[in-house]
């Protein structure tokens, strides 16, 4: 099946193929999030040791995140739509072997190749999404139904998993993928149209192992910096990663058939919307990780009941995802990016406000509008890319941007959960409370989870008194995080406005140039 011509109005073909893949980004977006709820179940069952149990729970994303460039540009040279649905078969065969794994080491090996075929997913679905609606504002609508269906997906993840928890083992929760990855095999080779660079070469192994290590390292640095502070290790880790990196930018800008296209990062509108994404995520991932703690450590909800209240931000996130493209039409993209971004801001300096007395209502509603100001950044972002690059190198635009958001995602975690845990230390460390010993105070000192544990082992008020004296110190660090927030939200806001002011509107009706108008 062939793409539509240029500038043509998409079919009822092409708007029920973007329901078909939209659906496996979905999967993509629960099973970053799933298996938390499962950890408890499947440490019963495997008896992981605790390094175990890290492998376990980080090298889906560790994996998915350094094979995406790779897979983006292998997309280009043997057709998208075909490395699609390879990626969809091994993601149900490994969802399946994951689902029954008799040990922790063969789930952490299931989970790495989980991780490699599910970075066949976005990169492939946002470029097919670039072939299938070449008219610049049906383009933009369907990739801000692309961008909801990750939010739908990291909505409702813990809701279904949970459920399934309550009444089957812990693997049934990798079993969620598979009927719609065989409906991707069923439907896609009739709905979605093929495409590949005809003139791409071969692909370059050293240039994607390259990629891979460099990313790898970098976000296994930052992921061990958020959970257990500077080191050695995580220092070392993320060096040898920027060292990588930095030869394989040297190797591309030699080859000449590159992994990445260099040429990509000197177009303004890409560039700006690249770092525009990275910070999105970075406030976004940082934001979410707090929130979530807050949620059940300071406010005393249950894993469940979190997630049931953090369904408003998912559709807050969801609609504002589809109005963006509406807006573009009337106002220039930078401005919407830029409007976002304020409202983003907005919603977090109100969470910096929230405290325990109508902390629960004061944060869902905080947490919708920041939701909603961050879609339009996160469409918007990644329509320029995408739409800014050649259509033959829509691939390897779609994995840089998929790759931003991971890499701004750690970055946010790395750096916003650091600050979270110096704060919390420094208030538990002046703290004085009577009747506490000092090696259960310093215990505490951790974070607010060994705190709670710490409290109830401590009779009478004693415990009582430890657990609120955390429960106010990580109520510091949450204020102090989330005006940091606001303050990255305004800076990305003034970069929008500024690096994008020149990008035209989108044309409203067909015609030859299927690019974002670029003025001046």
């Amino acid at each position: 099946m062939n793409a539509p011509a240029a500038g043509a109005r998409a079919s009822a073909r092409e708007w029920i193929g973007l329901a078909v893949i939209a659906l496996p980004c979905m999967i993509y977006s629960m099973d970053l999030t799933v298996l938390n709820l499962a950890v408890p179940h499947l440490s019963a069952a495997l008896h992981p040791s605790s390094a175990q149990m890290l492998w376990i729970v980080d090298i889906y994303g560790f994996m998915l995140a350094g094979s995406l460039i790779t897979m983006g540009t292998l997309g280009d040279r043997i057709g998208r739509r075909r490395l699609l649905l390879i990626g969809a078969a091994c993601f149900g065969i490994a969802s399946v072997l994951a689902a029954f794994s008799s040990s922790a080491a063969m789930l952490i090996a299931t989970r790495a190749l989980l991780g490699i075929a599910g970075a066949t997913l976005a990169p492939s679905t946002l470029s097919l999404i670039r072939n299938m609606f070449l008219n610049a504002h049906e383009r933009s609508v369907a990739i801000g139904i692309w961008v909801a269906s990750f939010s739908v997906g990291g909505t409702i993840g813990p809701l279904i998993g949970g459920a399934l928890l309550e009444h089957f083992w812990w693997g049934s929760v990798f079993l969620i993928g598979v009927p719609v990855m065989v409906l991707l095999l069923a439907l896609g080779p009739w709905l979605l149209p093929e495409y590949r660079d005809t003139q791409a070469g071969r692909l370059d192994l050293l240039s994607a192992a390259q990629s891979l290590l460099s990313v790898l390292a970098v976000i296994y640095g930052l992921k061990r910096i958020a959970e257990a502070g500077m080191g050695v290790l995580p220092l070392a880790a993320i060096v040898v990663g920027v060292a990588i990196g930095i030869a394989f930018i040297r190797r591309q800008g030699r080859l000449a058939d590159p992994l990445i296209e260099l040429r990509l990062f000197r177009v303004p509108a890409f560039s700006a919307a690249l770092a525009i994404n990275t910070l999105a995520f970075f406030i976004a991932f940082g934001g979410f990780l707090f929130i979530a703690q807050y949620l059940q450590l300071v406010l005393g909800l249950s894993a469940l009941q979190a997630g049931l209240w953090s369904v408003p931000s998912g559709v807050a996130f969801a609609l504002g995802s589809t109005i963006a493209p509406r807006l573009v039409r009337l106002v220039r993209p930078g401005f919407v990016v830029a409007g976002g971004l304020l409202v983003a801001a907005a919603g977090f300096a109100l969470l910096s406000t929230v405290d325990r007395i109508d902390g629960l209502v004061r944060l869902v509603v905080a947490y919708g509008v920041l939701s909603l100001g961050l879609s339009f950044a996160f469409t918007l972002a990644v329509d320029l890319m995408v739409g800014t690059a050649p259509p033959e190198r829509a691939g390897a635009a779609s994995a840089i941007s998929e790759t931003s958001s991971e890499f701004g995602g750690a970055l946010g975690i790395a750096v916003l959960g650091s600050v979270i845990v110096a704060i919390y230390r420094h208030a538990m460390g002046e703290a004085r409370i009577d009747g506490v010993p000092k090696a259960a105070l310093e215990a505490a000192r951790a974070n607010l989870g060994v705190a709670a544990d710490t409290a109830a082992a401590l009779p009478g008020p004693a415990g009582a008194a430890l657990f609120d004296a955390g429960r106010e110190a990580f109520a510091q660090a949450f204020e102090t995080t989330a005006t940091i927030s606001a303050a990255v939200a305004l800076a990305a806001a003034v970069l929008a406005a500024i690096m994008l002011r020149r990008v035209g509107r989108p044309p409203t009706a067909p015609s030859g140039d299927v690019e974002l108008t670029l003025l001046g």
